[in-house]
């Protein structure tokens, strides 16, 4: 099976011949790593032929869909320029728009009051009535720290990874203290904006899938009236 110090690609089938079984992370020997029964999905898939496959992710998902790792590259620096040229035209338009200092800087009153609604996302209650015209100080500080912390560092990190932006920049690497620091920065913040992007699908969904997509495609955005206020108007 292997020593301790041999390393094999994340996902990959540690036996294909009988009952599948995956692998994440490197496989240091055969009581090294994370093993999991798979599902056929994850680490063992059946391919296009209908055969037993072991990749760490299915070809339905992937670019490109055969394993190239030449290929695959192309298409991470094309995404990863399209990303960036799309993050820098937000910067400009935030910066003059003032949206970042009028929309998501925090208050004094919000940090104050930030016990508040963290005991209110902990309960699920979504604001109403004027609350929801604007964002709460949790809603700007990973507004804030996505934006100008990890964005930025994902940026720079992948940037740092490239040798010939290296020799341009030598600069980087005392930065990041190496490339293979940086491409550990790199994945962290991949996988911390990944999991911002599905928090910010799970709350879309919770405070009203329709009322949050219209808002986002129209700019229309229904206020739910306050509660007291309802009440109020009862008869």
């Amino acid at each position: 099976m292997g020593h301790c110090g041999r390393r094999y690609r994340s996902g990959r089938a540690v036996d294909l011949r009988r009952r599948p079984v995956g692998r994440f992370g490197d496989r240091l020997g055969q009581n090294c790593g994370l093993t999991f029964n798979t599902t056929g999905v994850l680490g063992v898939f059946r391919d296009r032929d209908g055969f037993l496959s072991g990749r760490a992710f299915p070809w339905w998902i992937t670019i490109p869909s055969y394993q190239s790792l030449a290929e695959g590259r192309r298409w991470h620096f094309f995404f990863a320029w399209l990303f960036a040229l799309n993050g820098l035209a937000y910067l400009i338009y935030g910066f003059l728009a003032r949206h970042f200092k009028r929309d998501l800087a925090p208050t004094r009153f919000d940090l104050r009051n930030i016990g508040r609604s963290i005991l209110d996302h902990l309960r699920f209650k979504h604001p109403r009535g004027e609350a929801a015209k604007r964002y709460n100080v949790l809603q700007k500080l990973t507004y804030m720290a996505v934006i100008f912390v990890l964005l930025p560092l994902m940026i720079l990190s992948g940037l740092t990874m490239s040798p010939g932006v290296d020799s341009a920049a030598p600069w980087l690497l005392d930065i990041f203290g190496g490339r293979q620091s940086a491409r550990t920065i790199h994945f962290i913040t991949a996988t911390l904006i990944v999991l911002f992007v599905i928090v910010h699908l799970i709350e879309v969904v919770l405070s009203g899938f329709f009322n949050e997509m219209r808002s986002i495609l129209t700019g229309w955005f229904a206020v739910r009236p306050e509660k007291t206020d309802a009440k109020r108007s009862e008869p």
